[in-house]
């Protein structure tokens, strides 16, 4: 079933990638997404845009993302993941050149969401690594690609904060266009196809959907996948205007408070890596959970005493990040190993589940925000998400305790 006998060979596509190339392929997709966020304020100046539609450029870019993935999955599980990677890289190459030299906010956005295909290298990365070895180990594996991965978007908001302060919003957007090509080039030579047990047809792969559907596994893991990410996403929808409304920090400031996030959440990746095979990853997605509700009413408590300082937000928003990176690892681990033949089409339907869900909390997040009320919306919603992560993460050790653990090829 898996390619786990064959050993990867740096810059040989005749085998599988080397980690640091799915690390690459999953950094740009993730870099992507949050390098320009500390400009949010300087781009809707820039347009004379109001910040709700501006923030469009992270709530729809995350729709878009989801439902790309409903066919990237079974792109990949049909024709291979080298090729869907590669041609998805493309797009995102062309789609970056237009975010730069837009004139306009209408057009801007449009390019924005075409920039989503990078998506490939989020939906996929998670795949390869499941054609290459079984569950446990496949939640150790993406545990150390995403803690490698984090790496990228831990910076990214603090460089995107010191370029937007010496060069404007659109440098942001440069360093991305020259990164992705690096990153193709890179996949280019490095990735060989991983998927051996490719499809009969396209249509073949959607009509796999409802077997994935039927699976109350698959839903257990990839809900509470969403939840816990949309407590994240919640944070991306409203950080940016908490940190300029309340907090009065400058795209600077707020870029190197963004670190401390992804601090948080690489230190989950590495504890994901570590322990995941020991202890499984339901308990694992347990505990993250856990971690979050914790962090998020850390927040509310800080902020409900009046304490108004950039640490009573992003200090707890370290332990969040923190539970995040134990969470999300061994999620999407279970959730495209339900099916292991199916494993790009379930990371497909589980991503969408979980960036649609996030991309629907952070509109509802940003729409709630006002200068009235500009923190405890985004508190609220983010304590609620983190405590259904912790129930479907219950509910997926339910159904262990009834139907058995995730063996190496079936379950459930």
């Amino acid at each position: 079933m898996n390619n786990n006998t064959q050993s990867s060979n740096w810059l040989n596509r005749n085998s599988p990638p080397h980690i640091f190339t799915l690390v690459a392929i999953a950094g740009i997709a993730a870099l992507n997404m949050n390098i320009f966020l500390p400009s949010l304020p300087s781009m809707a100046t820039f347009y004379d845009a109001e910040f709700a539609v501006v923030q469009l450029a992270i709530s729809a870019y995350l729709g878009v993302t989801a439902l790309l993935q409903l066919i990237i999955g079974p792109l990949s599980d049909r024709f291979g993941r080298r090729p869907v990677i590669l041609g998805g890289m493309g797009i995102f190459i062309v789609a970056t050149i237009g975010c730069i030299l837009a004139p306009t906010v209408e057009i801007f956005l449009a390019f924005r969401m075409l920039q989503a295909t990078i998506a490939v290298g989020m939906v996929l990365s998670r795949a390869i690594v499941r054609d290459m070895v079984p569950p446990n180990q496949a939640a150790s594996m993406i545990g150390y690609v995403t803690m490698g991965m984090s790496l990228v978007p831990m910076f990214g908001p603090m460089i995107g904060g010191f370029l937007d302060a010496a060069f404007g919003w659109q440098a942001s957007f440069t360093m991305v266009l020259m990164l992705g090509i690096i990153v193709m080039v890179l996949t280019w030579f490095d990735l060989g196809e991983t998927n051996q047990h490719k499809s009969a047809s396209f249509a073949a792969q959607f009509r796999a959907y409802p077997e994935l559907i039927r699976s109350r596994r698959f839903w257990g893991y990839s809900a509470t996948a969403a939840f816990a990410a949309g407590a994240f996403f919640a944070f991306l929808g409203g950080a940016s205007f908490i940190s300029t409304q309340a907090l009065g920090l400058n795209a600077q400031q707020l870029g190197m408070f963004f670190g401390i996030v992804s601090l948080g959440y690489m230190l989950g990746n590495f504890i994901s890596g570590r322990y995941s095979e020991k202890f499984g990853i339901n308990l694992m997605m347990l505990f993250g959970s856990s971690v979050c509700v914790l962090g998020t009413l850390i927040i509310f408590i800080l902020f409900a005493s009046g304490l108004y300082h950039p640490m009573s937000l992003f200090g707890p928003m370290f332990i969040v990040g923190l539970g995040n990176g134990m969470t999300l690892p061994n999620a999407n681990a279970g959730m495209v190993s339900v099916r292991p033949q199916l494993a790009g089409s379930a990371s497909g339907l589980g991503g969408t589940l979980t960036i649609g869900g996030g991309a629907v909390v952070s509109a509802l997040t940003g729409a709630m925000l006002s200068p009235e009320q500009p923190v405890f919306p985004l508190v609220i919603t983010m304590f609620v998400v983190s405590c259904l992560a912790v129930l479907s993460a219950l509910y997926v050790l339910n159904i262990a305790r009834t139907a058995g653990e995730l063996s190496s090829e079936e379950i459930e």
